[in-house]
């Protein structure tokens, strides 16, 4: 029996096609709607659907349950619709009808919202804790290799004078505009949908502003309409910032990829980091590279699917929404294995020396020679016509040493601000406060 069943029941196909994978789904969300529960009969308490007893009651029965899920000890029963329906379940056969009030003054149009923002908060964070280490490896290889020449290019043509420094920095920088996006999505999703009900509000007199700070939510979604549209638009602007970092990943290992292979041979891995080939006995492959670029290429598509998913809908709720946890939840996993992997690769990576005194990169040095001339006074457009007929008649001439010091170039990488500006963002993250509710919730 569904909790929205009356007398006659769904044929079963329509049951399964609808079901879908909402149950799988769910078990990702299970521990949130304990948590959104046990502040939502708090609530009701205060305003006087609890006694103070049945809340006592129910708190142990609810953290009880949570317990089971942090212990993996925790299932949905084959008969039971969704994650909702099997907490009622269990609460009502322990506690009888005093189970049965957890659902005054909600929906599970508002509980889905509020597992989900509260699902997608931890995430985030998480997230965020994984990518730390990996910037710090990034700002630690662009230090220690910052006295490494690599070739720069442009259209895939040699261009200028790069380094390793340089390139590692870059990645490490990239981060720092990545974690800029992610706080945006965690202030998207620290917002307060519970109370909205089915998305037009309650008669009862429930106290919203509580369960907000009982759930450490920064603020409320105020309008109970929106509350319910913000279901799409939450998931899209957080699938936005996971495909930037997503992004990231991809360009570096396509870098690394192009590096690896023997045309550049500028970097090199131990072997058990790369694999064989089943007929070519000298082939070291760089498959987990090759793995985190598609990963990562796969989790840039999320934003557009989820704005395709939601296209033309009205306000409301719509069952839709339901799909949009099928890629966007296994995604945070994704993600955080590939930043764990490309943390491996690059822990190990070995670097070639004096790349650059190969004559094959001569031309790399052309502007450098521009730049000498117009350092003597000459103009610029003439000094760059000279070395460019030099070029042409076979008489350019180049000296390899460099001098670049202006700020984030070659000499002058300005790690340590780019370090300022990463740990300014992550001061704006309220973890420490979000925690500190959440495990007054669950103690």
């Amino acid at each position: 029996m569904k909790l929205w069943q009356k007398d006659k029941a769904s044929l079963q196909e329509v049951e399964i096609f609808t079901v879908g994978k909402d149950r799988e789904m769910d078990m990702y969300l299970a521990a949130f709607d304990v948590l959104g529960s046990l502040a939502h009969i708090e609530m009701l308490e205060s305003v006087g659907l609890l006694t103070s007893d049945e809340l006592t009651q129910l708190q142990q029965a609810l953290k009880q349950i949570y317990r089971q899920i942090q212990q993996g000890e925790f299932k949905l029963q084959d008969d039971v619709e969704d994650i909702h329906s099997q907490v009622e379940l269990l609460l009502t056969q322990q506690l009888a009808d005093i189970g049965k009030k957890i659902h005054s003054a909600r929906s599970r149009n508002d509980q889905v919202l509020v597992d989900v923002k509260l699902f997608l908060r931890n995430e985030l964070e998480e997230l965020v804790n994984s990518i730390l280490p990996f910037f710090d490896l990034l700002q630690v290889q662009s230090e220690k290799y910052k006295d490494h020449l690599l070739p720069g290019y442009t259209h895939l043509q040699l261009a200028m004078p790069s380094s390793f420094g340089l390139w590692f920095g870059a990645y490490a920088e990239s981060l720092v505009d990545d974690m800029t996006t992610l706080k945006a999505a965690y202030d998207v999703v620290n917002k307060n949908p519970l109370g909205s009900a089915a998305g037009y509000g309650s008669s009862f007199p429930i106290k919203r502003t509580l369960t907000t700070q009982l759930l450490g939510f920064e603020e409320l979604n105020y309008n109970v309409v929106y509350a319910q549209m913000g279901r799409g638009k939450a998931e899209r602007i957080v699938a936005q910032s996971l495909a930037n970092v997503a992004d990231t990943l991809a360009r570096l290992s396509m870098d690394a990829c192009l590096y690896l292979n023997q045309n550049f041979s500028f970097i090199s891995f131990p072997a058990e980091l790369t694999t064989g080939s089943s007929i070519m006995p000298h082939k070291k492959n760089p498959d987990v590279f090759e793995l985190i670029r598609s990963h990562c290429n796969r989790i840039k598509a999320l934003p557009n699917e989820i704005i395709l998913m939601t296209t033309n809908l009205p306000s409301g709720y719509h069952r839709d929404l339901q799909l949009l946890k099928e890629h966007l939840f296994p995604a945070f996993e994704t993600l955080k294995n590939c930043i764990d992997m490309a943390g491996l690769m690059l822990s190990n990576i070995e670097i070639k020396k004096d790349i650059l005194a190969d004559p094959a990169y001569k031309y790399l040095f052309s502007v450098e020679e521009v730049n000498n001339l117009v350092n003597k006074g000459v103009p610029f457009r003439d000094a760059y016509k000279k070395v460019g007929l030099d070029i042409e008649s076979g008489q350019f001439k180049y000296d390899t040493n460099i001098s670049h010091t202006h700020e984030g170039s070659i000499g002058n990488l300005c790690t340590a601000e780019i370090k300022k500006m990463m740990l300014k963002i992550i001061g704006t993250f309220p973890f420490e406060k979000v925690n500190a509710a959440i495990n007054r919730l669950a103690q």
